[in-house]
């Protein structure tokens, strides 16, 4: 077991001297940044460069306290106080913690750089030459406060976002869900409730209306778990489902479908089953007045019309799901809604035809 532990500390200490030297290399650079800033006519001559070395260890000194201790600071209070939820708090929170911990180690910084260059006696401490020497690094910290507020701030709200997002996602999928889980029963009892009325009136016709049916609810179950589906697909099960129809209606019950092509667009799944029961279940359909269906394509949407000729009383309960069942998996798919428009002899829905990018 001992053996079996030995790997996984060797790669531990490489991730810590990995950083150990990356840390170091960043604070190398920021020193020479500096030295170039604050003297760049000491790089011309080989003797000015050596006299640059205490400063350049200096300021080597001064990037490793105030970044390491940034890092620190941010650290702290990113499991203290959110940069989401209280920004000005967690502000004012870093700066004060930030600053009071800058000068107090520039202080030290210059005090100890002081004492070796001047070799002061510590009854004669310069403390206002070290105070004011002690503003550069102090100018310095606000810069390193500037970037390691602005780099926390800037995970935080992306970590929110992407766990926002998720959310958002997770529930929308949950919503989809739910309302493709409505369709199944909701397909169940609206046949169901045809076949009893359709089962006293002809046995022949209810035995040829349970075979078609059968092979409807095949479809209706193989679409249940998908988010959308082929329109030839979708065309297809509404031409069986009418024809379904036909055989509980015969002559009182018409339609045509006409859609020259259909490649390459999209539907919620049973999006036109929904419709045609609403068309059936909500309209007259007799020898005096034949209901009639009409499918057919126009630009990018379909049009499913059917002649408008309401019932005077409803004896079949309606279940809520509907066009509030389509609307409601538009708004989680696409940007589009469907259009309704009914006049004085027709209803007309049209449906967007979505596209699925590969």
């Amino acid at each position: 077991m001992i053996q079996a532990e030995k790997p996984t500390d060797c790669k531990e200490d490489t991730g810590i001297w990995r950083d150990l030297r990356k840390f170091l290399l960043i604070n190398l650079a920021i020193a020479l940044v500096l030295q170039v800033i604050f003297c760049p006519i000491c790089f011309l001559s080989l003797k000015d460069l050596k006299g640059l070395l205490p400063d350049f260890i200096f300021s080597f000194c001064v990037s490793m306290a105030l970044s390491f201790g940034g890092s620190r600071v941010q650290e702290y209070w990113d499991v203290r106080i959110s940069w989401v939820h209280e920004p000005v708090k967690r502000l004012l929170a870093t700066a004060a913690t930030y600053m009071v911990y800058a000068f107090m180690v520039s202080f030290i910084i210059v005090f100890c750089y002081a004492w070796i260059e001047w070799r002061f006696p510590s009854d004669q401490i310069p403390w206002r030459g070290i105070l004011k020497f002690t503003l550069t690094p102090m100018t310095i910290a606000l810069v390193f406060m500037a970037i390691f507020t602005s780099r926390s701030w800037l995970i935080e709200w992306r970590k929110s976002a992407i766990e926002a997002e998720q959310l958002r996602s997770e529930k929308l999928a949950s919503q989809y869900q739910s309302l493709k889980d409505q369709l199944n029963p909701h397909f169940l009892f609206n046949s169901l409730n045809a076949l009893s009325n359709l089962v006293y009136e002809d046995a022949d016709r209810s035995a040829a209306f349970i075979q078609k049916l059968s092979k409807i609810y095949r479809y209706v179950l193989d679409v249940q778990q998908e988010e959308l589906v082929e329109l030839d697909r979708e065309l297809d099960f509404a031409r069986n489902f009418l024809e379904l129809q036909k055989i509980r209606f015969e002559e009182n019950l018409n339609f045509k479908v006409d859609v020259p092509d259909c490649k390459g667009c999209f539907l919620p799944p049973l999006s036109l089953q929904l419709l045609l029961e609403n068309a059936i279940k909500h309209n007259i359909a007799s020898q005096e007045n034949p209901l009639f269906i009409f499918i057919f394509q126009k630009g990018d949407e379909l049009w499913v019309s059917n002649t408008f000729q309401p019932k005077t009383s409803q004896n079949e309960p309606s279940t809520g799901v509907g066009l509030e069942n389509i609307r409601s998996r538009y708004r989680i798919l696409s940007d589009q809604m469907p259009e309704i428009f009914q006049s004085e002899h027709e209803f007309l829905v049209k449906l967007p035809l979505l596209k699925v990018n590969v």
